[in-house]
């Protein structure tokens, strides 16, 4: 496999070369549900897209896992008669408890948030929710690329080990509540890279998995190509050319879906003059373009669509700058939750653009894909 192509060009801004070869394989793979006492030793692989508004998992047994990135500092203040019907779960990191599921949750828009406990806390739960209680896994995770790289390429190497650093702190899974409470075990995090979360899509594109083995796309190996990634908190653009980051024209802008979210809350706060507005409320609003108060249902889809006007707008004006007109790019991806939920807005910005299969998992399906074939073995790592 010509593995070599990517290693013989590497420099400061050059990317690593996938280690691939008939002996790779998906990595260990279990059963859905709590983890048997004679396979907990296994180490599951995942790659970890950790945004603002959702937290997603690609796990090497096949599965995609998305859950709101929603969760509050304290206790829930609820006691649930089932526990098969518990919405909300509790987790201890650092001796602060915090809540996480669907709740009204604090705001994850802030620099800090990658390192935070609610953000470890809702990390756990994620896995929770993937089933994976009692494992060890093996984690890449992405930064925004602004947070990833100074303007003139240098790694913000700091930023990267906080990160690398934090999510390997303890998290416990509080007991699951109920009549008849259990205790959930929790998912430890024996191995944590970080990488830039546009370049992840990358990776997703160009290193190919088929039954008999894996292989690299020497098509988009060769393409000059451009990542557009629409998240929730920011816009990345990643650039690559000749298998290098070129840093002109990769960066960050910091607007995304959340920011739609925001100003719709906005808009029904003065329609209908409320001091305050549900986060789940709000989620109903956005997916329906109604919102239902005082017992009533209220068109506001109008509302929605100005606010994701007004966001497409802001994007296309930074693309512009970042890639112009695309003239020399071979191919141009949207990737993100952003590019499915706007698709129709993306249309014709390029000739030669497309939206990636299942965008909001492209990343972490890429990280996955970084960690099976491209990372140093995780045991040389720990």
């Amino acid at each position: 496999m010509p593995d070599s192509q990517l290693k013989d060009t590497c420099e400061a801004a050059c990317l690593p070369a996938p280690q691939v070869s008939a002996d790779d394989n998906s990595g260990p793979t279990q059963d859905a549900g709590i983890a048997r006492e004679d396979d907990r030793m296994a180490v599951i692989q995942l790659g970890l897209d950790d945004g603002y508004a959702y937290t997603k998992l690609a796990l090497a047994d096949g599965r995609l896992i998305a859950v709101p990135s929603r969760g509050r500092i304290g206790q829930a203040g609820i006691t649930w008669m089932d526990s098969a019907q518990q919405q909300i779960f509790e987790y201890d990191t650092e001796g602060s408890r915090y809540a996480v599921g669907q709740i009204d949750g604090e705001s994850t828009c802030y620099d800090g948030y990658p390192i935070s406990g609610l953000h470890r806390a809702i990390v756990q739960h994620a896995f929770q929710q993937a089933k994976l209680a009692g494992h060890s896994v093996h984690v890449v995770s992405g930064l925004p690329v602004s947070a990833f790289y100074f303007k003139d390429g240098q790694k913000r190497e700091q930023a990267i080990s906080l990160k690398r650093d934090s999510l390997k702190i303890g998290v416990r899974p509080v007991s699951a509540g109920g009549l008849y409470a259990t205790q959930r075990l929790p998912v430890a995090v024996a191995f944590h890279e970080v990488i830039p979360e546009a370049l992840a899509a990358w990776y997703d594109q160009v290193i190919r998995q088929r039954a008999d083995g894996v292989t690299l796309d020497a098509r988009l190996l060769a393409a000059s190509m451009a990542i557009v990634d629409i998240g929730g908190r920011t816009t990345d653009y990643v650039v690559v050319q000749d298998q290098g980051i070129v840093h002109r024209s990769s960066g960050s802008l910091t607007r995304g879906l959340l920011d739609v979210q925001a100003q719709v809350a906005r808009e029904i706060q003065k329609r209908f003059d409320l001091e305050t507005l549900g986060e789940q409320t709000l989620a109903a609003a956005m997916s329906s373009g109604s919102v239902r108060l005082h017992g009533r249902a209220h068109d506001v889809s109008e509302l929605v669509k100005a606010a994701q006007h007004e966001l497409v707008v802001q994007i296309h004006a930074e693309t512009r700058r970042q890639l112009g007109m695309g003239a020399e790019l071979d191919t141009v991806v949207f990737v993100g939750g952003g590019s499915a939920a706007l698709a129709e807005h993306l249309a014709d910005w390029f000739p030669q653009q497309r939206i990636a299969e299942h965008p909001g998992f492209a990343n972490a399906r890429g990280m996955l894909k970084y960690l099976q074939y491209v990372c140093e073995e995780p045991a040389s790592r720990n």
